[in-house]
Formats: C-alpha cells, structure tokens, sequence
C-alpha cells in the first residue's frame, strides 16, 4: 500500500519543518510531498535543508491548485492513498493510519479528518462555525451526504479519488467542492473524529471580509455543479 501525504505550503516557514518531521514521526509508512505555492519567504529553502520530496510552484496557485498539483503527482507515481494535511500544524498526522484503516473496514473512498464529531480541540471561531453549518446544510440539500467539517483540510483520498482530483479539483477553498465533486462521482464520503490544533504561528488567508466571499463564491459553486451534474448525468 502506498501512501503520500501532501502538504500544501504558502510562506509557512516557521512551521514547515515541525511538521514536516511530526509527519516523518507519526506516519513513517508514508512518503510526503510538500508543495511550496510560490512562497515569498524561505519556505523552498527550509524544504531542501529538510530533504523532503517537493514541488516549487514558481507563482502562487492558491490552496486548490497546490493540492491538486500533489493529486497529479500521487496519480503519476501510482499512489493508494493521498493524505491532505496543512502545513501550519494545525493537523495531527497520528490520524493518517487509523483514518485509512478506518476507511478500509467501511468502503470509503474519501475520509475526512471531523473536529465536529466529538467536539474537542481547536473548534475554529463562532463566525467560521456558523459558514460550516451553512455549507454543510447546503451540501446535504443538494448531494444528500451529511459532512458536518465541510472545510475540513485533513483528508484521505483513494486512487479513484486521486484520480478525479487530479483532473478536477476547484483553485481556490476547494475542500467543500471536492465533497460535492466526489458524491457527483459515486463515491462514499466518511468522516471520522479528529482533535485540530490552532494555527500557531502566522494568521489564516480567511479575513472576515474574505469569509463573505467564499460563502458566496461556494455556495453559487456547489449548486452549478450539481446542476451541471444533472443535466449531463442525471446525478
């Protein structure tokens, strides 16, 4: 069984290196990929003193297209399983190994890492909360799967699913897209309860103004593509 973890990086250099080695540490039966998403600090600099596989995104792609690039690379290289975390430590890859496993025992072609499910660690704040609970409604309303941690970054993709991702996966706050995405597809959805850590260096790319946009921009995504869906599929 093959495993990548793939680490999405954008001018996370006092964090990198921790988590890349709490990765080495916690999931040693998987490789990892980081992808510097054309940092503006020594991001690419850390990842070569780390000797960690990685790919150099000469500008910035966003979040969706630096994940996607790592899904490209796991199809090519013939992986089982393509892991997602961030890279600012706020996910604990003790998780990779029971989510697959977990996975495996439930026909899941996709997991996702819940901090929703038990209700412990970081929580995110009330205003954040209260777009996951929109968009998760959403997402039940328009695909008929219940996904409480709808923007959950901490994720397990199959190689049917890394095959989809690969050529489809939206550029920017794609995780809730990618649900929509892959139920389009056929395939199952699980998620399994995780604790998240807060983010402790750095500030997220999420303003509050930012926040409105992506309810909008995702909201509108999700309900064209399942249109899209229908219309070509009857899905």
């Amino acid at each position: 069984m093959k495993i990548l973890v793939i680490i999405p990086a954008y001018n996370e250099s006092a964090i990198i290196a921790k988590t890349i080695r709490e990765v080495r540490e916690k999931a040693p039966m998987a490789d990892i990929l980081a992808v510097n998403d054309g940092s503006s600090d020594n991001t690419l600099e850390i990842l070569r003193r780390e000797g960690v596989d990685h790919l150099n995104l000469r500008c910035n792609l966003g979040i969706g297209g630096a994940v996607q690039s790592g899904y490209v690379y796991a199809l090519e290289n013939g992986y089982d399983y393509a892991v997602q975390i961030d890279g600012d430590g706020q996910h604990d890859p003790a998780y990779i190994m029971p989510i697959i496993e977990q996975m495996q025992k439930d026909g899941a072609n996709v997991g996702i890492g819940s901090r929703f499910i038990d209700g412990k660690g970081f929580q995110s704040s009330g205003l954040r909360r209260f777009g996951i609970r929109f968009l998760s409604a959403l997402i039940r309303l328009t695909c008929g799967v219940r996904v409480l941690d709808v923007t959950s970054g901490l994720r397990v993709a199959d190689r049917s699913c890394i095959e989809l991702y690969a050529r489809d996966y939206s550029d920017d706050y794609p995780e809730p897209e990618a649900i929509v995405a892959a139920t389009a597809h056929g395939a199952k959805i699980v998620e399994y309860p995780v604790m998240m850590r807060s983010r402790s260096t750095g500030t997220s790319s999420i303003s509050a103004v930012k926040s409105v946009y992506y309810m909008i921009k995702v909201s509108l995504a999700i309900i064209m593509y399942k249109t899209i869906m229908r219309k070509r599929f009857g899905k």
